[in-house]
């Protein structure tokens, strides 16, 4: 089955390039991975010494932020490299400041696995969530190298509980400790004979939680608000734009509107903004003007949704129109700000709990929006109840950053 593995993997890499003519998320898939060893052997030394984080994506990241940060703290003469495999998380967070060297992670052949990690020489590695990938853990494992899981999920339908996940569960001998988000992932393990695991939880919650402790003030979302009712959209899509439009136009509440879409590119943005009536303004476009005197501010840029969520009284979070469902939705509620959503959110345990302890509620169509939507404008008892629900849901899931660090220091 390895074999075979790594026949698909090379074949897959041909399709990619093959894709990535037609594709643009593809081409920066393939461009991002072709200076990838050079940077690597132009920035690290053989005598530096190096921890690294793999990341899937934007929301890997996000998890595996606070431990890079500690990381960073505790071992200070160390480099800190992250490779990300998606680019939808790399090209967002390629200038982050926490690590010293982000690059895509190459593909998971024996050859790439081999030059990757002789390059870097790590002295510890952290996986984030998931994304096990055999070739790099292979490697790892000949070479004895401390390797950790974060925030780790498994469930019963991954190739390591299938009859023929063989190759799969041996990656997993990798590991010097799994760090996992619930006890089900942990019986999970047990029943592949694994017991060092611990349920430490999402370190997603201590991220948003330290929040709190940052300026999140912007002033142009002050000016704007003007001490107005708000309702903030966060990384919305087409679908869920429809609906948001309908009542924004129609609504005869004295209530301000900030829209950041989830895609930026200006031919949507532009899309967008003609469907709405009331005075709309762009964040490129805002130098100079009254932002006072607009009624919809849509922000066609990145990296400040985070500061915004900071001045709502309600929170749309978008994504639940679609597959696989909604977005981080912890960022508001961190704020103790109520949270709208669509209606596909199943596969978020924050999600879930949050719409079954009634910090959450869920829309399906206009109807419901308007609905949902007038009942917090008109009752701030309700709003208080429902944002008090969100802060506190984030407060009582922090720790799982201490737990990490508590063992990692045990064991040095």
């Amino acid at each position: 089955m390895f074999f075979l593995y790594n026949v698909l993997v090379i074949f897959a890499g041909f399709c990619i390039k093959i894709l990535a003519i037609f594709n643009s998320k593809m081409r920066l898939f393939v461009a991002g991975r072709l200076t990838v060893f050079d940077t690597l052997a132009s920035n690290i030394n053989e005598e530096d010494k190096t921890i690294w984080f793999h990341a899937a994506s934007l929301g890997e990241y996000e998890q595996g932020l606070p431990v890079m940060e500690k990381m960073k703290l505790l071992y200070p003469k160390h480099k800190i490299v992250l490779t990300f495999f998606s680019p939808s998380g790399y090209e967002v967070r390629k200038n982050n400041t926490v690590a010293d060297i982000t690059v895509y992670l190459p593909l998971d052949t024996r050859r790439n696995a081999v030059k990757f990690i002789d390059l870097v020489h790590p002295d510890m590695v952290f996986f984030i969530k998931y994304e096990y990938w055999p070739n790099y853990l292979k490697v790892l494992r000949s070479r004895s190298t401390t390797t950790y899981l974060i925030s780790g999920i498994f469930r019963k339908d991954q190739l390591f509980f299938k009859w023929y996940g063989g190759f799969y569960r041996k990656a997993l001998e990798t590991f010097k400790h799994f760090f996992v988000q619930n006890s089900s992932s942990k019986d999970l393990l047990l029943r592949l004979g694994k017991s060092n695991a611990t349920v430490s939880g999402d370190t997603r919650f201590d991220r948003v939680a330290a929040i709190l402790e940052k300026d999140n003030h912007l002033d142009f979302i002050s000016e704007f608000k003007n001490n107005l009712l708000t309702i903030v959209v966060g990384s919305s899509w087409p679908k869920d734009e429809k609906i948001l439009v309908d009542y924004i136009n129609t609504t005869s509440h004295q209530v301000k509107f900030i829209i950041a879409p989830h895609n930026i590119k200006s031919d949507q943005i532009q899309e967008l903004q003609k469907t709405i009536t009331k005075k709309t303004v762009l964040f490129s476009e805002k130098e100079g003007k009254n932002l006072a005197e607009y009624d919809v501010f849509i922000i066609d840029t990145i990296g400040i949704l985070t500061k915004i969520y900071s001045e709502a009284d309600i929170a749309y979070v978008g994504g639940g129109f679609g597959n696989p469902g909604v977005h981080n939705l912890l960022e508001p509620a961190t704020f103790g700000v109520p949270i709208v959503l669509g209606p596909n959110y199943s596969h978020f345990a924050e999600a879930t709990a949050l719409v079954n302890l009634g910090g959450c509620d869920v829309i399906s169509n206009e109807n419901d929006l308007k609905e949902t939507f007038d009942n917090l404008i008109q009752n701030t008892d309700v709003r208080r109840e429902k944002g008090h629900i969100c802060s506190t849901f984030v407060k009582m899931n922090t720790g799982a950053l201490d737990i990490i660090l508590n063992y990692i220091s045990n064991q040095s």
